[in-house]
């Protein structure tokens, strides 16, 4: 069950580093409560994550990320963009067949964010709809009203919503990702593709339930490093989950690829489940070849 070396991987949850990327997190700081959080962490969740990658000084941080993802066989990315992310919408002008977009909504602003939606996805392609329900500021849970005209625009242009679930890795209150929450969502919006990220913990043996039970819910690995994927989840690709789990890495938010790359041949996958894992389940739920 070794890792193939000759698949073209596409990683699901990627970022441009910076030379300092201290400003990243800026969003969540009103709802940090303690100190350790609000003034010692470079990243909210950084006792989660010992050795956050540093890029250093480079000359074209776009260029040094290509260097990164041909290093570890990566042929696509997926990058979040926004109007003020320069960084990122240049990424994606100059490297259209090695980057694709994502964009980080928030239900809170209601029919304007609709809108947003419906424009980056004219005027940029945006391959899916993200969101971090804790880290929102109000929160907003998975199964919340305001997400619901979010949720029926993903179906209309027939892109992935994908949604952090699980305990959040910063000190935020967890109620909003509740895996359970999912229920609901999929049950309205059969439709809708639903990519669950960061993990689900400690309700992998739910999440691995709901993929079951509705077709167009999936899973991707983002935030984990390899040798910490849940065993349940590792457990149903093997069997009759093998094409609903996706890989996603977290690079330079927590993990390096080295990091990741190193412990990954070691995950125990069977041989037929690591080419849907690391490209296959992705092209198709994402549209990558339209």
């Amino acid at each position: 069950m070794p890792m193939p070396t000759d698949v073209k991987i596409i990683d699901l949850m990627m970022g441009i580093p910076g030379e300092d990327n201290s400003g990243w997190y800026d969003f969540i700081k009103p709802l940090l409560m303690d100190d350790e959080s609000r003034k010692l962490f470079s990243m909210p969740a950084q006792y989660m994550f010992k050795d956050i990658p540093k890029a250093g000084k480079q000359d074209d941080y776009i260029q040094y990320t290509i260097a990164q993802m041909d290093k570890h066989h990566i042929e696509r990315a997926m990058i979040g963009i926004d109007d003020h992310m320069a960084v990122h919408l240049e990424a994606l002008r100059r490297y259209p067949q090695r980057f694709f977009a994502s964009y980080e909504a928030n239900p809170n602003r209601g029919m304007e964010e609709v809108r947003k939606i419906r424009r980056l996805h004219k005027e940029h392609g945006i391959k899916a709809v993200t969101g971090f329900p804790s880290g929102l500021l109000p929160q907003v849970p998975i199964n919340d009203k305001k997400w619901y005209p979010l949720y029926a625009t993903c179906v209309d242009l027939d892109i992935p919503c994908c949604l952090c679930v699980g305990v959040p890795g910063p000190r935020l209150p967890l109620e909003p990702q509740k895996v359970e929450h999912l229920d609901e969502v999929c049950w309205f919006f059969p439709e809708l593709k639903v990519v669950m990220r960061h993990g689900a913990e400690p309700w992998t043996d739910l999440a691995w339930k709901l993929m079951l039970k509705y077709p167009n819910l999936y899973y991707s690995t983002s935030a984990f490093a390899p040798k910490f994927y849940p065993q349940e989840i590792v457990q149903f690709a093997n069997t009759r989950g093998a094409d609903k789990i996706m890989y996603a890495g977290y690079f330079p938010m927590g993990l390096s690829l080295d990091r990741i790359f190193k412990d990954m041949p070691e995950v125990p996958f069977r041989d037929e489940v690591w080419p849907k894992f690391l490209r296959e389940n992705a092209v198709r739920a994402f549209k990558l070849d339209a």
